[in-house]
């Protein structure tokens, strides 16, 4: 017999996020993730933000190096504002329920809508047929870091957002091939004039740790000084700020910096643009400088102090994850007896 069918007022707002472990956390980092993700923990809203070391070795990783990179990134979650006494923060390999949903979401999902999934197609290139099976089959495992919390909203960059998209359709397929409406279909959370933070070097690609060039981007361990040089010498054009945002549409360089110091100073970019109207970059670059200096300097420092006692990180993400098993664990069982394993009970 069926599930009875609930309504989609019986999953309370839960928010979940996840950045991956792969080192040097950027600017963009910040603004299109951390940051927004602080605002949500301040909203009340019952957060969960995971660190998804299992995502990272979709590509081999130097064990060391993951084990430092999961580190850094969790004191850059608490530098940032995250309490991880009000939200939950932990990393993904210490709650089992994720690879045992995604396991099963990988036999929901179909093979059609993970060969559309452009991320994998521009991370493999012409090397497809040797990256690793997991790269091709991690959507899968994404959708259950979220539904295993029946997450309703995850903040997400746009270059995530089909991997969203995936997500609902998993649920929505799970609900019914079961007769049930056990998973939320969950909503994507886009927001923000930061969340697509580009290349200091490039206007027209996004701000990457990857990037050969370090002066593309602001590393949230770089010092005061790095901070103010690199965005002195931020790639701009000869033309002064225009009076309102029509004037910024083929210019995606200055664009790119008015949004920056939109989303640093909590303003919108019509708001900024109407501030600095007819300024030369000469006059905005310092000013945009320093204000993030101001706004980033007090992380990087914190950041710092965190990483000098490893242990304390290790501690808060193993207390995390218990209380992300505490929610998780349930649902998961739920999952099982709904396809119909058999569970041994605890008497």
């Amino acid at each position: 017999m069926s599930e009875p069918v609930q309504t989609p007022q019986t999953f309370p707002t839960r928010i979940f996020s996840g950045i991956q472990p792969s080192g040097g956390l950027t600017l963009g980092n910040y603004l299109g993730a951390l940051k927004r993700f602080v605002q949500k923990q301040d909203e009340g809203i019952e957060t969960i933000y995971c660190i998804v070391d299992m995502h990272a070795i979709t590509v081999w990783q130097d064990p060391a190096k993951l084990r430092q990179q999961t580190r850094e990134l969790a004191a850059g979650f608490i530098a940032a504002g995250i309490d991880p006494a009000r939200s939950i923060l932990f990393n993904q390999s210490q709650v089992s329920a994720h690879v045992e949903l995604g396991w099963i979401f990988n036999t929901v999902a179909r093979m059609g809508w993970m060969s559309r999934m452009t991320q994998f197609k521009d991370k493999a290139g012409k090397n497809s047929e040797n990256v690793s099976l997991g790269l091709f089959a991690y959507p899968a495992l994404m959708a259950a870091d979220i539904l295993a919390y029946k997450a309703t909203h995850v903040p997400v960059g746009e270059d995530q957002k089909q991997h969203l998209e995936l997500t609902r359709d998993i649920a929505a397929k799970f609900n019914n091939d079961y007769g049930v409406n056990f998973f939320p279909i969950t909503e994507p959370v886009i927001e923000g004039a930061g969340t697509r933070v580009m290349s200091l070097r490039d206007g027209t690609k996004k701000m990457s740790k990857s990037d050969p060039s370090d002066q593309s981007r602001i590393n949230l361990t770089d010092d005061t000084d790095t901070i103010a040089k690199k965005f002195r010498k931020a790639k701009t054009d000869a033309e002064p700020l225009p009076e309102d945002l029509e004037g910024l549409k083929d210019r995606p360089d200055a664009r790119n910096l008015v949004n920056i110091y939109a989303a640093l100073a909590d303003m919108t970019p019509a708001a900024v643009v109407t501030q600095y109207a007819g300024a030369q970059f000469g006059t905005f670059k310092p000013a945009l400088a320093d204000l993030a200096v101001a706004k980033l300097s007090p992380i990087t420092r914190k950041m710092s102090e965190l990483m000098q006692d490893t242990a304390e990180i290790d501690r808060i993400l193993g207390a995390g994850a218990a209380r992300a098993n505490a929610i998780a664990r349930p649902i998961v069982d739920e999952v099982y007896d709904i396809i119909g394993m058999i569970r041994s009970r605890q008497v």
